[in-house]
């Protein structure tokens, strides 16, 4: 099954020249919404994960089913201000400055493999910032899984580069 064919792209959104790429079509369609997590769970078969780490929003989605299907624990990474008890917080960049994600402090435990899903990586920022908090918790990123690459942002290339084992299922050109 090609899941490029389940997404849907709408043109300027939520800016003029944006190609955004909105999995909400393929979440509805059960065949490629299974498939995309199959996809996702099949590398890390045989290899120990503690923990599904899931970036807000799309990430929860997909990090709950991805989650139940290696039969672990979920954990939320959020904007800040979101989650109900204490957290850690760490900041990364954005086009135009600078944002926070958190987690709550016993979110992960030490030396606790921990795999990041969410639905798309651009820049690279958010899924940098998950990273930084697993480690600064104790416990080991274990790689991190995106539906969609937008490679031209070369966020997957800094993930490569911090020796992160990380995969997208498939890739769109542009922004």
């Amino acid at each position: 099954m090609n899941l490029k064919d389940a997404i849907r792209t709408i043109p300027n959104h939520p800016k003029p020249g944006v190609m955004f790429r909105d999995i909400t079509t393929l979440l509805g369609d059960a065949r490629a919404f299974r498939t995309a997590v199959d996809r996702i769970v099949q590398p890390y078969a045989g290899v120990r994960i503690d923990k599904v780490a899931g970036i807000e929003a799309r990430g929860f989605i997909l990090g709950g089913a991805v989650a139940h299907q290696l039969s672990v624990g979920f954990v939320p990474v959020r904007k800040k201000g979101k989650l109900p008890w204490r957290t850690i917080a760490q900041d990364y960049e954005l086009e135009y400055g600078i944002d926070i994600m958190e987690m709550h402090v016993d979110a992960v435990q030490p030396e606790e493999n921990v795999l990041i899903v969410d639905d798309l990586i651009a820049t690279g920022g958010t899924a940098i910032a998950a990273v930084k908090l697993i480690e600064r918790l104790g416990a080991r990123p274990a790689g991190a899984s995106f539906i969609i690459d937008l490679p031209e942002l070369g966020g997957m290339e800094k993930l490569h580069a911090l020796g992160l084992q990380a995969q997208a299922l498939c890739a769109f050109e542009g922004h």
